[in-house]
């Protein structure tokens, strides 16, 4: 009985994440990620909450997106160039993440980011904008607020 085919180990490391530049960089962001996530949580009094385990979530999926652009990158034959830029996309969002995760909990930021960080912090995510197109509960809200002020 033959064990496991260290040649078929390779071939799938090789699809899965074979030469894919920047990856330990942005494994060790993710860890960052969540490090200063745990303690921003902590602060808030929010430890346990879904929002971080749907934060754990969205990380693998990125993985599985790294993979994706892997694949598509190997049979499509262009060197690496997909696989690299998605991975420099994660690194800045990653970075993005943990600079928040900071100024939150005080730590010094440079004025410039801080105000940068402002303004992507009262933007609403994709899913509060789906969620008011399906219920219009925006909508609502306003001709609420209108027919207060009549």
């Amino acid at each position: 009985m033959e064990g496991v085919n260290l040649t078929n180990l390779e071939i799938v490391h090789m699809y899965l994440f074979g030469g894919v530049k920047f990856l330990h960089l942005l494994l060790l962001l993710m860890l960052l990620d969540i490090v200063t996530g745990l303690f921003k949580a902590a602060k808030n009094e929010n430890l346990w909450s879904r929002k971080s385990l749907f934060g754990y979530a969205r990380k693998l999926l990125v993985l599985v997106m790294i993979i994706l652009a892997n694949v598509i990158d190997q049979i499509l034959n262009l060197q690496g160039t997909l696989t690299f830029a998605t991975v420099l996309f994660y690194i800045a969002n990653e970075g993005l993440s943990i600079l928040e995760n900071m100024a939150e909990l005080g730590v010094l930021v440079p004025a410039n980011l801080a105000e940068k960080l402002k303004v992507i912090e009262t933007k609403q995510s994709i899913h509060e904008e789906i969620r008011e197109e399906l219920t219009g509960s925006k909508v609502d809200d306003e001709l609420e607020g209108k027919k207060g002020l009549k």
